[in-house]
């Protein structure tokens, strides 16, 4: 009886097009749901999610450094339809953020365009005004638990990210990215098939 109570529970919470709080997204699809419970979600207006995708519990979901922060006419943050965001993923959006179609993540993903900055030695690092940088997110891409998805990233289609990778960079389509911070470990084109990237050192010469 416990568990019925709670799968009705989990049923009535969740946020679909249908229900009143699926109403204050920019656009929530149709099929689309945020599971019970949900994380930290504000800013909703600037929040596109396509059709199809589901939200797993304890997603958190914002645009803006606060609720009630008036961020312009159009939407900040845009994820694609058919994608599956795994539980405990935080996607905090200030400037731009755009996840393609069908992408899949693990738990605990963590993705941003805002970043605090250190230009000033004497000034604590939280008092300083942070810095915004788009990311996207291929399409048919998918993204290990607890990677980290930081300011200024743009994966291809198609790309793989390593479970608890820490990611800046651009990177082409049908990319392997691993480690920390995170690098190309695979990559696929027609004529050469999988394989592993060439990586070039340039070592300086000191004077002898």
């Amino acid at each position: 009886m416990v568990h019925r109570a709670y799968t009705a529970i989990r049923d009535a919470g969740a946020i679909t097009p249908a229900s009143p709080a699926g109403h204050e997204f920019g656009r929530l699809g149709e099929g689309a749901k945020i599971a019970f419970p949900p994380g930290a979600i504000f800013g909703e207006q600037w929040t596109e999610i396509g059709d199809h995708t589901l939200i797993g519990e304890r997603v958190s979901i914002s645009c803006g450094m606060w609720p009630g922060a008036e961020l312009g006419p159009g939407s900040i943050l845009r994820i694609g339809g058919g994608c599956s965001i795994g539980r405990g993923t935080h996607i905090v959006a200030h400037q731009s953020i755009d996840i393609g179609n069908d992408v899949f993540t693990g738990p605990y993903v963590y993705i941003t365009d805002q970043n605090h900055v250190y230009d000033d030695p004497d000034v604590p690092i939280g008092r300083q005004w942070p810095r915004n940088n788009p990311v996207s997110i291929g399409a048919g891409s998918w993204l290990g638990t607890g990677a980290i998805i930081l300011p200024g990233t743009r994966l291809g289609r198609q790309c793989v990210v390593a479970a608890g990778a820490v990611v800046r960079g651009e990177f082409p389509d049908h990319s392997v990215v691993a480690g920390v911070p995170a690098r190309r470990v695979r990559g696929y084109d027609p004529e050469q098939g999988w394989h592993t990237p060439v990586i070039t050192l340039t070592v300086e010469r000191g004077a002898s």
